[in-house]
């Protein structure tokens, strides 16, 4: 019940900050940067898959692991784990994609960063 929780907060979090990127204020750099690689239309599934999992891996290797913790625990922890994950997609696009740019990976890493530490802080703060 404690994951069950946890998650339910994380997710509550996450979906309106990442919507509020991905929809409003990113979009345009997304477009500009990805140019036709970019789809019209989102894959919904793929997208949720992605949402799922990715939850799941906060809460189990950020947020539970810093319940007994600090702040300060929970915070580099985040930190460490968007940049790490957001680095993962980017840097092997970066490898293997013709014109993924530099901007759009380190872009794209920084803001892992900043959503991975909110999400993990509000979810470990709520969720004590």
């Amino acid at each position: 019940m404690a994951f069950l929780k946890l998650y339910l907060i994380a997710l509550l979090a996450f979906f309106p900050l990442d919507m509020l990127w991905l929809g409003w204020l990113g979009r345009g750099f997304y477009r500009r940067q990805l140019g036709p690689l970019m789809r019209e239309q989102t894959d919904w599934l793929a997208a949720g898959l992605f949402y799922l999992l990715f939850l799941a891996g906060i809460i189990v290797f950020v947020v539970q692991p810093s319940l007994q913790g600090s702040a300060r625990d929970v915070l580099l922890r985040g930190a460490f784990f968007g940049l790490v994950t957001y680095a993962t997609y980017d840097l092997v696009n970066r490898a293997v994609i013709n014109n993924f740019s530099w901007t759009l990976a380190l872009a794209d890493m920084l803001w892992g960063v900043v959503l991975c530490t909110t999400v993990s802080f509000v979810a470990w703060y709520f969720g004590r």
